[in-house]
């Protein structure tokens, strides 16, 4: 297995991309935290999922904007599992407006949860890992928005840009201590977040169109590419992002 005896979290691992990832990881043989934030009932389903095959996970519930519980988040998987190799930032919101009526409180709270909250979780995690000495991983779940722009979503956007140039600059930091940080930039995927895209067949069928390969992509198919930046097979890269988007990046602007 891929990942035996290795310790992630994944935030945000109880819905959607977080959860094939926390599945995926389990199946790989390593031993999962899943941070969620709200209804306990999503991780506690999937931890019960995970131990049924034989899987090792337990929930955890903290709100990554936050110092306090993050730290105690990765303290938590440290003290159960005995140390922590990789670090999953997935947790992430958005709410769109107009930038003209855009509220100053909705740009500060997506902000906190996807900027600052990866910053925290990334730090935390990269100093438990530099005192073990044995190296690491830290994958952020980021966005194609990461480079392309997206009217009425500027919060959103603005912190995918900050992850960007954030993974960039602690990759070059933290390579010292074997530490890889690389950006994994999904486009449209068929989680909740991107459901309410189907049920308008018009908005749902020009997305479509801008994607060269004409569907969602699969929360597994995510999932797939964190398990190899996650194993000893990715060694070698950092300071990446990984873009997983059926096309929609490179058709963008196209003539």
């Amino acid at each position: 297995m891929k990942l035996d005896g290795k310790v992630a979290i994944v935030t945000g691992g109880d819905t959607g991309i977080g959860a094939a990832i926390v599945t995926a990881f389990a199946r790989e043989g390593a031993k999962v935290v899943i941070d969620f934030h709200g209804d306990r009932a999503p991780a506690d389903a999937l931890v019960q999922k995970i131990k049924g095959y034989g899987g090792t996970a337990m929930a955890v519930a903290a709100d990554i904007s936050k110092a306090d519980d993050v730290q105690a988040l990765v303290d938590r998987a440290c003290g159960e599992y005995g140390g922590l190799d990789i670090m999953v930032n997935n947790a992430g919101i958005e709410e769109k407006h107009p930038f003209l009526e855009m509220p100053l409180d909705v740009f500060t709270r997506v902000i906190a949860v996807n900027l600052h909250g990866t910053w925290l979780c990334s730090q935390s995690a990269a100093k438990a890992m530099t005192r073990r000495k044995r190296g690491g991983r830290i994958i952020n779940i980021s966005s194609v928005h990461e480079e392309l722009a997206m009217p009425t979503n500027a919060p959103y956007c603005a912190a995918k840009g900050g992850i960007k140039m954030m993974m960039r600059t602690i990759a070059l930091e933290l390579a010292q201590y074997g530490i890889t940080v690389n950006d994994i930039c999904p486009g449209a995927v068929d989680t909740p977040m991107d459901a309410k895209l189907e049920e308008n067949d018009q908005k749902y069928q020009t997305l479509l169109s801008e994607i060269p390969l004409r569907r969602m992509a699969r929360p597994d198919e995510i999932a797939d590419l964190a398990v190899y930046l996650a194993s000893d097979a990715a060694a070698y890269v950092t300071g990446a992002s990984y873009f997983i988007d059926g096309g929609m990046t490179k058709k963008s602007g196209s003539l």
